[in-house]
Formats: C-alpha cells, structure tokens, sequence
C-alpha cells in the first residue's frame, strides 16, 4: 500500500512539474522575455501548428518512412552482427575498427557524401540505419554473453549444441537488454533522417521543411517544427521503453547467477594480435572503398582513401586545403574540448546530485528528456533564437548533446554499487556525502569512463552542427562551404578527419580509463 502512494505521489509530482514548465514557458513567451520573442508562448506555437496543419503530413510521412526503414535495417544488421561477434570473437576483433567507425561517425559529415552518392530516399534510410547500429549491436552482445551459464550447462547436459544455446538460452535472456538498445536507437533513426533531409535528401520530410523557414523570421514555426519531431522520436523511445518493461518483466531472473562462464576468449599470439590490429584498421578503409566502387559515383565525386590523401598533401591545390583545414580545426577542436568537459561535469555533479536530493533531479528531468529526444537540427536554430550566433550557442548545444547520455551512464553507475558496500561507511556514522566520496564515487568510475567514450563523438556532433547552422565557423562551416563550391576533395576530407578525430579522442579514453582502473584494481569492459 505504500509502494502504491508513493508511485501516486511520484506521477502526481511529475505532472506538477510539467503543468509548471509550461505556465512558466507561456508567460515568458507572452511577455517576450527571451531575445524580444525568440521563444513564444506554448500556445502560440499551437496557433501556428494549427495553422500550418496542412503542411506537416506529406513532412512527417517523409521523415518517419526515412527514419522506419533505417530503423529496421540497421537493427537487422546490427542484431546479427552481435550474435555473429558473439560466436566469433576472432570476427568482434577484426571488425572492431569498423564498429568504432561507425560509433564515432558524426553523421552531419557523411550527410553530403550519402546525398552525393545516393539518391532518393536511400541516403536517409542509410543514415538512420548507422545512427541505430552500433546502440543495438553493443546491446545484443552484452545480452548474449551475459546469459546464466547454470541454463547452459543444462542444455548441453541433454546434448543440445552451440546454436541450441545462443536459441534457447542467450537469445532469450538478451532480450530485454536488445529492447533497452531498441529504445535508444529509435531517436538515433530520426535525428539521422532528418539530417539527410537538411542536407539536401529531397523535397519532404521535416528537415526539409525545417531548412525552408529558417529565413522567414517565425519562430513560432520553428518551435512547432522542433516539437513535432520530438515528439515522433520520443514516441519512438517510449514504444519500445513500454515493450521493454513489458518483455523485463516477464523474463526477469529470480536468483542469482552464481555461475562462472566457462567459455572465455582464446589468447592470441604476439604475431597474431599484430595481424588481427592491423586488419581491424584496414577494413575500414576497405569499406570505404568498396563503398565508392559499388555506387559507381564518378571519381571527381566520390573520393577513395588514396584520393583524399592526394587531395590533401598531393594535388596542386593541397598547401591551401590544408590550410582551410587547419584553421577550421583550431576553431572547432578547442570548444568541442570546452563543451564535453562542461557537459560531463554538469552529468557527474547532477547524478551525484541524484542521490543526495532526488527531489531536484525529478524536478529537472522533463527538461532534460525533452533536449534528449529533440533532434539536434531541430533544436539548433531555436538555440539561436534566443542565445544569438556566438559562440555561447555552440556550447550550449555541445554540453546538451553530452549532457544527458553522459547523466544517465553515471547515475546507472551510482545506482548499481552494491548496498553492502554502502552499510559499511554508514555502520561507522558517515554522512551522505562522505560515503558517495569514499565509495559511490571510486566504484563507480567504469561508468564514468563509459560516459567519457559515449559523449566524444557526440560533442564533435553538436559543434560541428552549431557551426554549419549558426556560427559559420570552424569544420561545420568548412563543410558546408564545400559543398557550395563543390570542392568534393574537401567534403571527403572533412568527413574523414571528423572520423579520425572521434575515433582517436575514443581510444585516449579508453587508454586512460584501462591505466586509471588498472591502479584502482579494477576491470575495464576495453
């Protein structure tokens, strides 16, 4: 009876909250408080929509086809990949460049190249499919390999075999950490269509129409803009947040998985590992070029990774492209520094925060969630409504983009360290802060090196977006020129060095989270 109070309670405080968000947003749109009517009231914005009714189905259609479609194939592939890494831990070596590829591509860099490649709606669907896969990839491994090696051992008891296993046993029991994927991958595959679509994928979709009233000076069509696309991504995510409670609750374990796993990954030697990490570098690039040659785009379009290095250190023209790349890169590197330092930061103190006032943090979450499931194209020009096209805009959105991945990893960290070791320091009359600093914190610090890694590419993301929408600086703006000028060596080149970036910022990372844990005694999941 009291789990049923307070769960009244808790929905009752959050509808408080939301209903005071929202007075609190009419009456400073109303009085034009914010940039002389940047922000409008929530029902002017609703005027506006209403208004404009007509024009959002053909848009919307567009973008959720776009988005549906990369949804399901990059799941599919991803689902897939994971069981076959799974199985093959000589596979999950060799195709770790690629994965880590895929992860740290910020996908306004490769936006152009698939418009310029592809045609149609290929490039949105392609762009929603990488936005889901590497999410639901790294989920399906963690659900297989994390099954109960006791159900295991039974079926190889009756003579089952490797694949009665992986079917009966580890299939099942990933399930709900393959949904949990599912749900974060759900807004990845919106926010990747309609970054095609801005970038020139087509005449519909609400990227589409987002880009068509930027000029016309309407906020309030922006705000509907941004909100209608928030909401189809946050009604993505909370499809599969209710499928996956649902699939938890039936398949949630009711003892303790005592067990060891007896299959473990086979040593490699030193002359192996070398091929294997040498491989695991080359099938990117050979990804690449299969790419290029499978499209069958014209050389002066589409660039190999030979092109791009003749582009940029060979052809007559290389002393100025490197120099245009140069400069774009000492004005984006600094801020992207600037923006995840602030952005983990802001992440640590609140999922500290969390355990020591809850209150606050309920309080503050709807806003948070809704900056989580807005599309960064949707949400930068409102930014720049109300804070300018400075440079405070692009670290707003560069510590909003990181902030809230980066929240949830470490309050999950937080969440998970054992109550025994948490009734030692209050046996001995410790106060709260004093027993999140002497034990929350320390073991907690895998998750906050998981959220280090999470938020690298995520940080180059949102700068990058600021500068091509509103700074007009930097590698966002580097692109975007080039696309202008139809310098296609460029575009290549900045979509490779975006990648390179990302991927070396995430192996730093994790070179310092496995020395940092390795002297603490404890295990990196690198």
């Amino acid at each position: 009876m009291a789990s049923e109070g307070a769960g009244f309670l808790h929905r009752h405080t959050g509808l408080r909250n939301a209903l005071l968000i929202l007075v609190a947003w009419e009456l400073v749109g109303r009085l034009d408080l914010v940039a002389g009517g940047a922000l409008p009231g929530f029902t002017e914005i609703l005027v506006r929509f209403w208004q404009d009714r007509a024009d959002y189905p053909p848009h919307i259609a567009a973008t959720l086809y776009g988005a549906g479609a990369g949804f399901l194939i990059g799941n599919l592939i991803a689902v897939a990949a994971g069981a076959l890494f799974v199985l093959s831990p000589l596979a999950a070596r060799l195709a770790r460049g690629v994965n880590i590829a895929i992860f740290a591509l910020p996908p306004i860099a490769i936006a152009p190249i698939l418009t310029l490649t592809l045609s149609g709606m290929a490039p949105r669907i392609v762009l929603a499919a990488l936005g889901c896969y590497f999410v639901t990839m790294t989920a399906t491994v963690i659900g297989l390999t994390q099954h109960d090696a006791r159900s295991a051992d039974v079926i190889r008891a009756y003579g089952g075999g490797r694949w009665d296993i992986l079917r009966f046993v580890q299939v099942r029991g990933a399930l709900p950490v393959i949904m949990s994927g599912l749900r974060v991958a759900a807004p990845n595959a919106v926010l990747g269509a309609i970054l095609a679509e801005f970038g020139g994928g087509g005449r519909w979709g609400l990227g589409a129409y987002l880009l068509g009233s930027l000029g016309r000076g309407e906020p309030a069509r922006l705000w509907g803009i941004g909100l209608v696309a928030t909401i189809i991504a946050g009604l993505g995510y909370l499809v599969f947040a209710a499928l996956s409670a649902r699939v938890l609750g039936a398949t949630r374990a009711v003892s303790l998985n005592t067990a060891v796993p007896s299959e473990t990954p086979a040593s490699l030697a030193f002359g192996e590992t070398l091929l294997v990490g040498a491989s695991a570098v080359a099938l990117p690039l050979l990804a690449w070029w299969a790419f290029i040659k499978l499209t069958g785009v014209p050389s002066l379009i589409a660039k190999t990774p030979v092109g791009v290095i003749d582009y940029l250190f060979f052809s007559p023209a290389s002393g100025k492209a490197q120099a245009r790349l140069l400069a774009a890169l000492a004005e984006t590197l600094p801020i992207t520094f600037v923006g995840m330092a602030a952005g983990i930061g802001g992440a640590f103190l609140l999922a500290i925060s969390s355990r020591l006032f809850p209150n606050f943090v309920r309080a503050f979450m709807p806003v948070a969630l809704v900056t989580q499931t807005m599309p960064l194209v949707a949400l930068t020009p409102l930014l720049v409504l109300v804070f300018g096209r400075g440079i405070s805009v692009t670290l707003w959105i560069t510590v909003s983009v990181t902030f809230f991945p980066a929240f949830v990893t470490i309050a999950q960290g937080l969440a998970l360290v054992p109550r025994t070791a948490l009734d030692v320091p209050r046996a001995y009359g410790a106060s709260a802060w004093r027993e999140m600093r002497l034990v929350s914190i320390p073991a907690s610090m895998p998750f906050v090196f998981a959220a280090t890694r999470l938020t690298v590419p995520r940080a180059l993301l949102g700068v990058m977006i600021a500068e091509w929408l509103a700074t007009g600086t930097g590698l966002g703006n580097l692109l975007n020129q080039s696309r202008g000028y139809l310098d296609y060596g460029m575009i290549w080149t900045v979509a490779a060095i975006s990648v390179i970036l990302s991927v070396v910022f995430h192996e730093i990372v994790a070179l310092i989270e496995r020395r940092t844990l390795a002297r603490m005694g404890m295990k990196s999941e690198q």
